[in-house]
């Protein structure tokens, strides 16, 4: 099977600073966090408003499913963080 994402739905875990998704491995789920850090490199304008946190992350939504499938690739884990390095 390949890791897919058919909840569309996230939230922001402001006492970890990060924005948790899920997505699907056949019937597995697999969860995703995205650093704050991440998304305030790829959106400078964030003022660390959970709104825009959320914002920024749907604007990058595409490409944040990309390395979050290519961290996938390299191995299976119980949970993904994806930090700014993983941008590059």
């Amino acid at each position: 099977m390949t890791l897919n994402f058919p909840n569309p739905s996230r939230s922001y875990d402001a006492g970890a600073q990060r924005i948790r998704f899920t997505g699907h491995d056949g019937m597995f789920e697999v969860p995703f966090f995205v650093e704050v850090a991440a998304l305030s490199a790829a959106s400078p304008a964030t003022t660390g408003a959970e709104a825009e946190y959320l914002s920024a992350f749907d604007a990058k939504r595409s490409s944040i499913q990309d390395v979050a499938r290519e961290a996938y690739s390299h191995g299976r884990k119980n949970m993904y963080v994806l930090t700014q390095a993983d941008f590059r």
